[in-house]
């Protein structure tokens, strides 16, 4: 357990780290496209199996706090090539592969630009899923490389298998809670409302922490939505008083839950909400009052 701290501490760090990278990595990109980046011939002096694995896992230290992109993948794939059934080489590799697939994009470049680094993303996540099917980077990386690929389904897989393994992979739940969103206001838009429902339920767990409850803000506003679509008042209600109870300030769940109020005739309840709306500055609620 000690072992898979410290290893799941150092990814943590890397993660954050390319966080930061964002702006030198779009620097770095056209330096990039025009110098290979596949694993490099070695030539080192026969060693034991347990200093290949130690020098790997220094190398992959180094390439965590590298910020040069030609210097980290030469020492990822050093370490990959040292120690082939190892799978940190091949996540940090992964997630930077990824890295440059998002400073790709955000730089508008067409899919064909960033296309090849998901996909390269996509075989050093597998390859690491297949040396340990467990391993939680590994699965967030393959949801990653899905969700990247627009398979909604298969990336939630991923990310729900993380959550199985281990319920305090808050990267994971994030990366389910954003990812439910978005696929359920895609078919709210095209008026599927139980398919939109079945989606947001993944994200919505009764088992999820109430203190997931701010991040989950806005998938139970679709889903009070959906209920109101589907003459279900009384659940739509309830979405809203539990974002409510979370903050109390959200002027928007205030105002819905006013106007079901009003539609269920609950006209002191209505009255409630559009005074404390009104009070933290919603012109609509003000006017409304009488």
């Amino acid at each position: 357990m000690v072992r898979r701290w410290q290893s799941e501490d150092r990814f943590a760090e890397h993660f954050r780290r390319l966080q930061s990278e964002n702006a030198e990595l779009k620097a770095q990109l056209r330096k990039l496209t025009a110098t290979p980046t596949g694993v490099q011939t070695l030539t080192m002096e026969p060693l034991s199996h347990t200093k290949d694995r130690e020098q790997a896992r220094i190398l992959v230290e180094k390439a965590i706090l590298s910020q040069h992109l030609p210097q980290k993948f030469d020492l990822i794939s050093q370490a990959a090539a040292l120690d082939p059934q190892s799978v940190e080489p091949l996540i940090v590799r992964g997630q930077t592969y990824l890295r440059l697939a998002s400073a790709a994009y955000s730089n508008k470049s067409r899919p064909s630009k960033y296309s090849k680094y998901i996909d390269n993303a996509r075989m050093d996540f597998d390859r690491a899923n297949l040396i340990d099917p467990k391993n939680t980077w590994a699965l967030l990386g393959q949801g990653d490389v899905n969700t990247w690929l627009h398979r909604p389904v298969e990336a939630a897989h991923a990310f729900e298998q993380v959550l199985e393994l281990d319920p305090f992979f808050d990267l994971a739940r994030y990366r389910l809670i954003d990812l439910c969103t978005t696929e359920a206001r895609k078919l709210v838009s095209l008026k599927q409302w139980s398919s939109a429902l079945t989606v947001l339920q993944k994200c919505l767990s009764p088992k999820t922490p109430d203190s997931w409850i701010p991040h989950q803000k806005e998938a139970y506003l679709l889903r009070s939505n959906i209920y109101k679509k589907l003459s279900r008042p009384t659940q739509a209600i309830d979405d809203l008083s539990v974002i409510l109870q979370a903050d109390p300030t959200d002027r928007q769940a205030l105002l819905a839950r006013a106007s079901l109020y009003q539609e269920e005739l609950q006209g002191r309840s209505a009255k409630d909400d559009l005074e404390r709306a009104c009070m933290l500055g919603a012109t609509p609620a003000c006017e409304q009052l009488p």
